[in-house]
C-alpha cells in the first residue's frame, strides 16, 4: 500500500501508517467480495473528484473500504480530498456516527458536516462537480428474526452494532464480507435543479438514506418471522378462518379438526429459511459447478441490480432442469442480494431432502388445488404474507420442465395469486424478472431422451439423487444465465385496467380484468426470456445438422453455414440482449465432439461431421432453444423451397398469414407491423449475402442456382420451420378431408395427434414436439380465436373457405411429396 501522496504531510503519513498496521491485521481473516462484477459496470468517472459515502462509521468498515479501493485502483478514502476550493481531511463521509466511550449511542444530526461543505462548494460554483459514491460494507449477511432467541447474533442485521460487536462479527464472518459500490451521485446534476445549498443538502441526504436502506434490504433481506409465527398469522387470517368454517359446515366436522388440517397444510407449504444452510450450500455449489461445468456465465445482471432495491422482486426463469433454481439463487447470493423463496412442486418434498430445500428457501405447492378450498386459502395467504414482508420470490410459470427445449405455455396460477395479493395490499411495486438459462448438455439428458421416445415420466425419488455420483464423472460444458428486460406489474396494470388504483379496499379479489392481465403478463414474461437468449455451440450445430437428410454434412460446408448463422444472429434486430458464441466454426465443431454431440468421419473427398446416433433426439432439444431466433429467416427462405420467383409483397402476405400461430407458439416479440418490417429486413439481408437475387425493376426475388453453395445455405435455413408448417398442414388437411360440421374439437385433436405420430415414424423426423398434443390444441384454439373455426349447436367444428385458401398457400413451402404424404395418411387414420 502506497502511503505517500504529493500532498501528504508527516502527521497524515503517520496516521496512515497506523491504519495500515490495523488493516494488515484485519485482513489476515477478512476477505471481501467487491461488487459490481465486473467492476467496470459501475461506470465511474475517475477524472472527477470522488468522495465515498458510508451509512454508519465503523473502523472495520473504513479499513475494508480502503483495501477495496486500493485493489480497484481508486482514490483511498483515508487520504485528504484535494479540491481547487480547499482540502477535506478525508475522502469519505459517514451519514451516521456513534458517540460515547462505553455506552455508545447514535449521534442525532440531520446531515454530515463534510456533506454540507461539498454541496455548498458545487452549488456556489466553487467546484465544477463532485461525485458521491455510496458504498455498503456488510460483514456476513442474514435476515433478522422477529423472535429474540432465534437471532443469528454475529451477522449483519438491521441494528447498528457497537465496537465489540463489529470486532466479533469480523472475526466470525470476515470471510463473508461484501463491499457494494453503487452508482455515483453527481452534485452538479443536483445543483442544476437550482434548489439552493440548504434544500440541495436535505435532498441529497434523503436520497442517500433511502438508498442505503434499500441496498441493505436487498442484500440481507427483509425482517423474517420464524416459520411458526408466519404459520400462526396465516391461520388467523380472515380468508383462512372463513375456509375453515365453510369446510367444517360442509363436512360436519368439528372446527378444531379442520384447524389441525389447515395447520398441517401450512407446515407442508412453508419454507424454513436458514442463513447458515445457505452459506453451506453456496460452498457446496461452488465446488459442484467447478466439478461438472466448464464455466457458468452471468449476463445483463447489472441493470437488474440497479433496479432491485426499489422493487419487490419475482424471479421467473425458464424451466429446463432442476439445476435452474440452484443457479439463480447462487448468482443472486454471490452478487450481493438475498436468495429468493422458491415455489417448488410437492413432488420434491421428499423425506430429509424436503427439509434441506426448505432451509434453502423452498416452499411447496401441489400441482393442482383449485377444488381444495382450504388448501388454496392457506397457500394464498402464505404467499400474500411473504410478499407483504418484502421477500423475493422465484417460481416457474411454465409449471414443469420443458422436454422439447421450447418454452411451454405459461400457467396463470402463481401469477394470478401474486396479482391478487398485490392488489389487496400494494406496498412496494412488483418487478417480474424473466431469466433465460441455457445449457450445452443436460444433466437430465438420458431421462429426457427416454420420455421423448415414449416412456412414462418417472416421479422424483431418492434414487434420482444417487445418480449425482454419475453426474460428477462427466462434463456438461458451459451454462449461460441471462437476465431479460424486467416486466413491471404497475405498468401492465395501467395498460389493462387504467383505473385499478381507485379500486376500493374491499373490492372483489378476482376483478374482471384479472384473466386478461395474467395472460398478458405471462406472454410478456415468456417473450422476455426469449429476448435474452444466448446461442451456444451446440445450439448452432443442432440447428444446422438436424435439417439435413442424413444428419450429416461436409465439414467445409458446415463451417460456411456456421459463419453465416453467426453473422445472422450478431446482426439480428430481435433484441439487444441476444448473444452468440465467439468460437470459430472449427472450435465449435471440436467442442461439439468433446461434449459427445457430433463426430467427424474421415473421407478422402473431405471430412464429414455427423450427429452421433444416440444424440439425435436430444439435439432437437437444443435446436428448439433458438428456433424463435431463426423463425423469420427460415420463414422467408422456405418460400423458395418449391417456387423460383416471388415478389417481396407476396412473401410478406404469406408470412403475416401464419404469424399469429408462430407468435403464440414461439413467443415472438413483434406486432403485425413490426413483424412485416422484420420480414423486409430479412429479405434485404439475404439479398446482401447473395442468398437471394432481386430484380431492381420488377422487385422479383429469385433463389440461387441449384447446386451452388448459396443454394445449399438457403435450403438449410429454410428447413428450420418445415416441421412446424407440416403440423399446421396436418390440421388443415384433416379438416378439409372430413368437411365442415363433422368433427368436434376433441376429435380433431386426436386425429391430428395420430396422424403426426404415424408420419413421424421415419427416422429423419426426430423433432420431439412434432406430435405434441398441446401444440395441436393451441393451434386449433388460435384458429377459433381468429374466426377461422367456430362451433355449431352440436359442438361440431365449422369452417369457411379460409381453410382451403391456407391449404393452397402450403404449396409454396411444403413439397408435393410432403403434402400428398400427409393427405394419404389422414384418410387412413379417419377410417
Amino acid at each position: 500500500m502506497n502511503m505517500r501522496s504529493p500532498y501528504t504531510g508527516f502527521f497524515t503519513r503517520l496516521t496512515l501508517l497506523g491504519f495500515q498496521s490495523l488493516r494488515t491485521i484485519l485482513h489476515w481473516w477478512v476477505k471481501a467480495r467487491v461488487l459490481p462484477q465486473p467492476f467496470a459496470d459501475l461506470e465511474l468517472d475517475r477524472h472527477k473528484p470522488i468522495c465515498y459515502v458510508i451509512d454508519s462509521y465503523a473502523l472495520t468498515t473504513l479499513l475494508i473500504l480502503d483495501k477495496a479501493c486500493e485493489e480497484q485502483g481508486l482514490p483511498r478514502p483515508l487520504l485528504p480530498l484535494r479540491l481547487p476550493s480547499g482540502v477535506e481531511p478525508r475522502t469519505y463521509l459517514a451519514l451516521r456516527r456513534k458517540k460515547g466511550l462505553l455506552i455508545r449511542r447514535t449521534e442525532v444530526r440531520s446531515h454530515s458536516e463534510t456533506l454540507k461543505r461539498l454541496v455548498e462548494h458545487v452549488c456556489e460554483g466553487r467546484e465544477e462537480d463532485i461525485h458521491l459514491v455510496p458504498v455498503t460494507v456488510l460483514i456476513g449477511r442474514a435476515p433478522d428474526k422477529e423472535t429474540g432467541l432465534a437471532k443469528i447474533f454475529f451477522t449483519e442485521s438491521w441494528e447498528i452494532g457497537g465496537r465489540v460487536w463489529r470486532f466479533l462479527n469480523s472475526l466470525v464472518n470476515g470471510r463473508h464480507t461484501m463491499v457494494q459500490f453503487s452508482t455515483p451521485v453527481s452534485l452538479r446534476e443536483l445543483a442544476a435543479e437550482n434548489l439552493g445549498p440548504a434544500r440541495s443538502l436535505r435532498k441529497v441526504a434523503r436520497i442517500l438514506r433511502v438508498h442505503f436502506q434499500r441496498v441493505r434490504s436487498a442484500a440481507i433481506g427483509p425482517d423474517l418471522s420464524h416459520r411458526r409465527t408466519v404459520i400462526e398469522e396465516v391461520l388467523r387470517s380472515e380468508a383462512v378462518r372463513q375456509a375453515i368454517d365453510e369446510q367444517a359446515r360442509k363436512h360436519r366436522a368439528g372446527e378444531p379438526k379442520v384447524l389441525r388440517q389447515a395447520r398441517k397444510y401450512a407446515f407442508e407449504i412453508a419454507a424454513n429459511y436458514s442463513y447458515a444452510f445457505v452459506r453451506l450450500a453456496s460452498f457446496v455449489l461452488t465446488w459442484f459447478w467447478n466439478r461438472i461445468y466448464d464455466g457458468v456465465e452471468l449476463q445483463h445482471f447489472r441493470g437488474f441490480q440497479k433496479l432491485a432495491p426499489d422493487y419487490e422482486i419475482i424471479y421467473v426463469p425458464c424451466h429446463r432442469s432442476h439445476i435452474d433454481y440452484l443457479l439463480v439463487s447462487y448468482f443472486v447470493y454471490h452478487n450481493g442480494l438475498v436468495p429468493p423463496h422458491i415455489a417448488a412442486g410437492v413432488n420434491l418434498n421428499l423425506p430429509v431432502l424436503g427439509h434441506f430445500l426448505r432451509m434453502g428457501g423452498a416452499f411447496f405447492l401441489r400441482r393442482s388445488f383449485r377444488s381444495q378450498k382450504l388448501y388454496s386459502a392457506v397457500f394464498y395467504e402464505y404467499l400474500a404474507r411473504i410478499l407483504s414482508n418484502g421477500t423475493a420470490i422465484e417460481y416457474f410459470i411454465e409449471g414443469t420442465r420443458s422436454r422439447t427445449g421450447r418454452l411451454l405455455q405459461p400457467k396463470g396460477g402463481m401469477l394470478s395469486m401474486t396479482v391478487r395479493a398485490y392488489l389487496r395490499a400494494p406496498q412496494r411495486p412488483i418487478m417480474f424478472q424473466p431469466i433465460y438459462v441455457g445449457y450445452e448438455r443436460l444433466v437430465e439428458g438420458s431421462s429426457y431422451t427416454a420420455e421423448l421416445s415414449g416412456q412414462q415420466k418417472k416421479s422424483e425419488s431418492w434414487g434420482d439423487l444417487l445418480k449425482v455420483f454419475g453426474v460428477l464423472r462427466q462434463r456438461y460444458g458451459k451454462v449461460h444465465v441471462s437476465f431479460a428486460e424486467p416486466v413491471f406489474l404497475d405498468q401492465v396494470l395501467d395498460e389493462v385496467a387504467p383505473g385499478w388504483r381507485e379500486r376500493p379496499a374491499d373490492a372483489d379479489e378476482r376483478p374482471a380484468f384479472l384473466n386478461p392481465l395474467v395472460e398478458r403478463l405471462g406472454n410478456r414474461i415468456m417473450t422476455g426470456m426469449n429476448e435474452a437468449t444466448h446461442v451456444n455451440a451446440i445450439n448452432l450445430l443442432a440447428a444446422i445438422l438436424l435439417t439435413t437428410r442424413k444428419l450429416a454434412m461436409d465439414r467445409a460446408e458446415l463451417c460456411d453455414q456456421l459463419l453465416l448463422y453467426q453473422d445472422l444472429l450478431r446482426g439480428s434486430h430481435y433484441s439487444a440482449r441476444i448473444t452468440c458464441t465467439e468460437q470459430s466454426p472449427d472450435e465449435i465443431i471440436a467442442y461439439g465432439e468433446e461434449l459427445g454431440a457430433v463426430e467427424t468421419r474421415k473421407h478422402p473427398l473431405g471430412d464429414i461431421v455427423a450427429v452421433r446416433t444416440e444424440q439425435s433426439v436430444l439435439l432437437a432439444y437444443f435446436r428448439n432453444n433458438i428456433s424463435h431466433l431463426l423463425a423469420v429467416p427460415s420463414l422467408v427462405a422456405s418460400c423458395f423451397l418449391n417456387v423460383r420467383r416471388l415478389k417481396a409483397e407476396r412473401i410478406t402476405r404469406l408470412a403475416l398469414a401464419v404469424y399469429p400461430f408462430l407468435k403464440a407458439e414461439l413467443f415472438l416479440p413483434w406486432d403485425g407491423a413490426g413483424f412485416a418490417a422484420a420480414v423486409d429486413r430479412q429479405i434485404d439481408w439475404l439479398v446482401e449475402r447473395g442468398l437471394l437475387a432481386k430484380n431492381a425493376e420488377t422487385g422479383v426475388l429469385k433463389p440461387p442456382a441449384g447446386g451452388s453453395r448459396e443454394e445449399l445455405q438457403l435450403r438449410i435455413m429454410a428447413h428450420g420451420l418445415l416441421q412446424t408448417f407440416e403440423r399446421y398442414f396436418i390440421t388443415m388437411a384433416i379438416l378439409a378431408k372430413n368437411g365442415s360440421g363433422t368433427l368436434t374439437r376433441a376429435d380433431l385433436e386426436q386425429l391430428c395427434f395420430l396422424t403426426a405420430q404415424r408420419i413421424s415414424h421415419p427416422p429423419e423426423i426426430a423433432a420431439p414436439e412434432f406430435s405434441d398434443r398441446n401444440l395441436f390444441r393451441q393451434f386449433i384454439n388460435l384458429l377459433r380465436e381468429n374466426g377461422v373455426l367456430s362451433t355449431d349447436a352440436d359442438e361440431k367444428l365449422v369452417f369457411t373457405e379460409v381453410i382451403r385458401e391456407i391449404s393452397d398457400d402450403a404449396k409454396f413451402i411444403l413439397s408435393t411429396e410432403i403434402r400428398h404424404g400427409i393427405l394419404r395418411v389422414a384418410p387412413q387414420v379417419l377410417q
